[in-house]
């Protein structure tokens, strides 16, 4: 077994429902997860889906740790859990606000008996605002967070994701914030306390209506006030000989070659349909050829073809297909394990490689108390030695001192790099003017796009040509000093270019190297063309994301998931190799394809559906598994609300609100398993009294008694919100080239030690490749002038090397 980054590294956790995700992610990378639950067991233990009486989600999220049972109402089992404190590097729990500190062992308490702690709360709207002691789902957060308002087809009810994504891109951006609190007190010798809300993890992380977003931009609902943004055809489905499949047309050789393909119509000879918003428009009237062209195709078929004519073509996969799709077989993407005992399943392994190798599934969640005796029994002093790092003072960014080379692109490569340089990094972006980022090129008539401001903050930007061996010499005297290498191209592209990790190591041996790509290096797609569309309808996530399997058409055409979530999977196994790295005095090669993250937040669905074939199906708005509960219409021109009731006790809060006392021992409703056998009839009795309400009076009057609930909120209103207000969640970030402020993350996680992220503005393409190859490399004026008359250096238009003065000396 290879040697995970964080072995050696102990979590204790005490966590039911959100953060279990986030000790999972931790475990995988070789961190000792203790899971302590009280007398009775976790509520998560009986999450549905159920088969054969284990829950999928607590099997699938409690993987690779030891579990006990500590009852925080005796004295004896507090002392022992100070112990265990003692001894552990961070601490993860979910409690409601206030339930720990009641009995003297809250995250305060604990970081007074070791001050070295990270004590990381996770909640669903975090430990302060108005919103505090609400109840959160994840329906509920889709609402809350914008991302409803822009799921749906135009004209119909706003559509419910798939489940599971939330909780599990919580579960991400709480490791990558355990990571980052840790990394910052091996630095400092300093714990601290980190507050961390989930809603403002799916506001500003899940697809940021404020953030970086790339061409999927278009359908933002800020331009759609009512009703859901027509994306259907950004990125059109077709039937075809034995099912669906997507395509992708953003460039306009793209589309040429599909006009080719078409026999090249005249009605579609005309120059404007290069251009996405004229395909657009005539989507009616070029549907249609294609479709009747992809008839007498197979799926596969078509995306060979496809890539012969450079045509982004991608197949529709059902959650049953997925788990036979050969290339994940030989991806690795899945592995047959025992999930609990006696029953094993096809589950999905890990989010990502290090060195070749899945940091992924290793051993079953553990039985209730399993591992008391083991674990109690060495609870005490800690002995091990201390991870030796460089010291500074509290308070510094995180990452000041390392420098990184950021050859990411589009949205994954910019989340993944402001990441990095955020948190003090000097995070150098290599362009080429030849071949720009694509975030540079969706400027929309403005003087820069505003994903550029939002993703390339806090850089500086070399312009160099990596297309000739004189860029690929100063690219590595670069790689000399340097800490992480990020690329996000297709697979081999590096290799191609001398660039392999294997070559950056010999010459730093510490280097970390980062590839990402849409379906990894190994098997038979890892050549696909890498866009987000395709990867969410390989993965069967857009065949969820649909009103029904009957739908033809989908709803996920205005999302740009999984790009940002799977940027935070990797940046968080960089950190993890990076707190390695003090130890062993060596980088790694790290490899995250966007597929596999997909399918880590899709493995609820694909397990339950491996261990009864055909019992998952697009739910649409309704849970199967409580009721009622969905979208409803609510007072007002569409406007909506989320409500889920999810067991008895909601149930009768939900009738004292109606005043419907007799309801609560209705026959039709007196269970979870007969108001689902009634949902029409328990929907029907919701419905109503939410019609006389808004969605802000009803989710203010349901929340009050406890009932998960939250108003579909456009994107705009977030600005506003009293709950990110009151917690800061936004702040202005300026650019000399833009009209007017930007909105922008403040911050997500709330650190007790780290300062806020700077807004340093992005940089125009190359606009500091003199001072770079000056200060980084020593390089002479005399040396660059040359380097820039030759092509290599690509600084700005008004460098000097560039005048007409210049140019005849």
């Amino acid at each position: 077994m290879m040697a995970l980054p964080l072995q050696g590294v102990r979590v204790l956790e005490l966590t039911d429902g959100f953060g279990d995700t986030a000790g999972r992610f931790l475990a995988d990378l070789g961190a000792a997860v203790v899971r302590v639950e009280l007398p009775g067991g976790s509520a998560s233990r009986t999450a549905q889906p159920l088969r054969d009486g284990v829950s999928i989600p607590f099997a699938l999220r409690n993987a690779n740790k030891r579990g006990i049972v500590l009852d925080l109402d005796a004295d004896d089992d507090r002392e022992r859990l100070r112990l265990l404190a003692q001894r552990s590097d961070i601490l993860l729990e979910s409690f409601p606000p206030g339930f720990l500190a009641t009995r003297g062992v809250g995250t305060a308490d604990l970081c007074r008996v070791h001050p070295a702690l990270v004590a990381v709360s996770i909640t669903g709207f975090g430990q302060n605002g108005p919103y505090r002691d609400w109840a959160a789902a994840e329906q509920v957060l889709y609402a809350l967070s914008g991302v409803l308002s822009r799921s749906g087809e135009p004209g119909e009810a706003p559509l419910l994701p798939p489940n599971g994504l939330i909780d599990e891109s919580v579960g991400v951006h709480t490791a990558w914030s355990a990571l980052l609190a840790y990394y910052d007190r091996l630095h400092t010798g300093h714990g601290q306390l980190v507050d961390i809300s989930a809603f403002e993890v799916i506001v500003h992380g899940f697809d940021p209506g404020f953030g970086v977003q790339g061409s999927a931009a278009a359908g933002r609902s800020e331009d759609f006030p009512r009703g859901r943004p027509d994306a259907a055809n950004f990125y059109p489905v077709y039937r075809c000989g034995d099912g669906q499949v997507r395509i992708c047309l953003l460039a306009k050789r793209q589309w040429q070659a599909m006009y080719e393909w078409l026999g090249r119509p005249e009605e579609f000879a005309d120059p404007k349909y290069d251009t996405i918003p004229a395909r657009f428009a005539a989507s009616e009237r070029l549907n249609p050829l294609i479709e009747q062209l992809f008839s007498t195709y197979t799926r596969d078929d078509l995306v060979a073809e496809g890539a012969a004519r450079g045509i982004p073509i991608g197949g529709l996969n059902t959650v049953a297909e997925v788990l036979t799709t050969e290339h994940f077989d030989a991806s690795g993407t899945f592995v047959d394990a025992e999930i609990a005992p006696g029953l094993s399943a096809r589950v999905p392994s890990g989010y990502a490689k290090i060195n070749g190798e899945r940091a992924g599934l290793r051993s079953r969640a553990p039985q209730l108390g399993e591992h008391n005796d083991q674990v109690l029994r060495s609870a005490g002093a800690d002995t091990r030695d201390p991870i030796s790092a460089p010291q500074r003072e509290p308070g510094a960014r995180p990452f000041e001192g390392l420098r990184v080379l950021d050859m990411g692109v589009v949205v994954f490569g910019a989340e993944l790099g402001r990441q990095f340089a955020d948190n003090g990094a000097d995070v150098i972006k290599i362009e080429n003017s030849q071949f720009p980022d694509g975030l540079r090129q969706s400027k929309r008539g403005a003087a820069l796009a505003a994903s550029v401001a939002w993703g390339h903050r806090n850089r500086r930007s070399l312009g160099i040509n990596l297309r000739s061996p004189e860029g690929i010499r100063i690219f590595k005297l670069l790689v000399e000093e340097a800490d992480i290498v990020l690329a996000n191209f297709k697979p081999g592209t590096l290799a191609s270019m001398g660039l392999s990790y294997d070559e950056l190591a010999a010459i730093n041996p510490r280097i970390i190297v980062s590839e990402s790509s849409a379906f990894g290096s190994v098997g038979p797609w890892n050549k696909r063309l890498g866009y987000g569309p395709l990867v969410r309808a390989a993965c069967g996530v857009s065949a969820l994301w649909r009103y029904s399997d009957a739908s033809a058409g989908l709803c996920d055409g205005s999302t740009v998931y999984p790009d940002h979530i799977a940027g935070q999977v990797t940046a968080t196994t960089i950190l993890a190799t990076l707190i390695h790295r003090l130890q062993s005095g060596r980088g790694a090669a790290i490899e995250v394809a966007q597929a596999d993250t997909a399918i880590v937040q899709l493995g609820n669905q694909l397990v339950a559906e491996h261990l009864a074939p055909g019992s998952i199906s697009a739910p649409g708005n309704s849970d199967p598994y409580s009721a009622p509960s969905g979208v409803y219409p609510c007072a007002g021109d569409d406007e909506w609300c989320v409500v889920t009731v999810r067991d008895d006790a909601d149930w009768v809060a939900l009738c004292g609100v109606l005043r419907r006392p007799d309801l609560v021992d209705d026959p039709r409703f007196a269970t979870d398993e007969l108001r689902i056998a009634h949902r029409a009839e328990a929907d029907e009795v919701l419905a109503q009294w939410l019609l006389l309400h808004t969605p802000t009076e009803a989710t203010d009057t349901l929340q009050a008694a406890g009932i998960p609930t939250g108003a579909m909120i456009r994107l705009p209103d977030l600005l506003t919100n009293p709950h990110l207000t009151a917690r800061g969640a936004y702040i202005e970030l300026e650019h000399e080239l833009l009209p007017a402020p930007l909105p922008t993350a403040k911050q997500v996680a709330h650190f007790g030690a780290l300062p806020d992220w700077p807004l340093q503005q992005a940089p125009l393409a190359g606009a500091q490749t003199r001072e770079i190859c000056e200060e980084v490399l020593g390089l002479s004026t005399v040396e660059i002038d040359t380097l820039v008359h030759d092509g290599v250096l690509q600084p700005p238009a008004d460098d000097p090397a560039l005048s007409p003065v210049s140019s005849t000396v």
